[in-house]
């Protein structure tokens, strides 16, 4: 999903990850944008992604496979986690892990709060390891989106890019995708100090002057939860009042280092190798003016990719799907993972949770209906 770059691999040397389903091997690594001192030297130019030498991994890998005993829709860290979970069950599961595969991780840099990584990893390593650890165990991986469903009968059915695939049981764990504001500079320096998590991003930005964009109770919360690290946070939004709850905006206002500007609207992300500051206009003068800033949350919201199963599942007021019995849905067999339903956590590790509880239960409905025989030990 990034073209970014990095200079250092985390990753175990002779890893390789075929993101094309054509045989092709190694993985694009994405910038390392906090790591900038940004009131000091200017950073160092990008390397360019290297390849690793290819190791054998085990299970089989029929590249032609479209029938499952469970199908796994995405490949974030829910999609994948499920995928290790069921694999290692023996349930041979294929992904569906779409055309820009890995999720909201891909768009991420530095992550120092997953388990295990006492250095922290960049976002697209991270999933690049969790692919080749599924891949490991058997897990059949294709790189296409999903274009229809049809859940009224078992097997269910799923079409993309014009092929059909069948599966006794279905995870969906498409995720959400953040709401940008739709400027090439914004997105040009996605990464670079651009970010669309707080929780993720916030302590990069500790002693820097930060803006947030949004006029609800993320951008508020948000707002706040920045204050922890930076030195002062300009809160802007497009019109003359917050949509966000009184209790939210009135704790925002009370907060000495946010200053709330109204009726402001970011023009350009001003910048060339990290965020150095902002172009904004007043929406109803239409005069602009600069702001300093070294780094700009958008808080906007998250749309979650649920247009195809919207005839299928319930989604909540939010279009979010809803979740029965944790991971269940209305229809049995059919389970729900990660950020698909989510909209309170949005983290990798509580979505790489929710993606093994829905294998264990899709491993467990199953053996209930006689798809697979039952396990006297756990495959986990």
């Amino acid at each position: 999903m990034s073209d970014d770059r990095t200079t250092s691999n985390p990753r175990p040397s002779g890893l390789a990850i075929d993101f094309s389903g054509d045989g092709r091997t190694g993985t694009e690594q994405a910038a390392s944008p906090f790591k900038i001192d940004f009131g000091g030297a200017a950073p160092t130019a990008p390397a360019e992604p290297t390849t690793a030498a290819a190791v054998p991994l085990t299970g089989t890998h029929d590249r032609g496979r479209t029938e499952a005993k469970v199908i796994i829709v995405g490949s974030g860290p829910a999609g994948l986690t499920a995928a290790i979970y069921a694999a290692r069950a023996n349930l041979e599961p294929i992904v569906l892990a779409g055309s820009a595969p890995g999720g909201q991780l891909m768009i991420t840099s530095d992550v120092e709060n997953y388990p295990g990584f006492p250095d922290g990893i960049q976002g697209p390593d991270l999933m690049a390891t969790f692919r080749a650890q599924a891949e490991r165990f058997g897990t059949h991986i294709v790189d296409v989106d999903i274009e229809r469903v049809d859940f009224s009968a078992r097997p269910f059915r799923l079409w993309a890019r014009g092929v059909e695939y069948k599966a006794q049981a279905v995870i969906v764990a498409t995720g959400a995708s953040a709401l940008w504001l739709g400027l090439d500079s914004e997105t040009r320096l996605r990464g670079r100090g651009v970010s669309a998590c707080a929780t993720c991003d916030g302590f990069f930005f500790r002693g820097k002057e930060i803006a947030v964009v949004g006029g609800g109770d993320t951008a508020l919360e948000e707002a706040t939860f920045l204050t922890r690290f930076a030195t002062k946070v300009h809160l802007l939004h497009r019109r003359d009042g917050f949509r966000g709850s009184k209790i939210m905006v009135d704790r925002a206002k009370a907060n000495p280092k946010i200053e709330m500007h109204y009726n402001t609207k970011v023009e350009e992300v001003l910048g060339e190798a990290h965020v150095e500051g902002l172009r904004v206009s007043d929406t109803t003068t239409g005069a602009e003016r600069t702001m300093d800033a070294e780094g700009l949350f958008i808080a906007i919201g998250y749309k979650p990719n649920t247009d195809v199963f919207k005839d299928w599942l319930e989604v909540d007021d939010k279009g979010y799907l809803t979740v029965r019995d944790e991971t269940g849905s209305k229809i049995e067999g059919v389970f729900i993972a990660g950020d698909v339903h989510d909209h309170r956590y949005r983290q990798a590790v509580t979505a790489a949770g929710e993606g093994c509880k829905a294998a264990i239960d899709a491993e467990r409905w199953l053996e209930s209906v006689g798809v697979v025989e039952e396990s006297t030990a756990a495959a986990w």
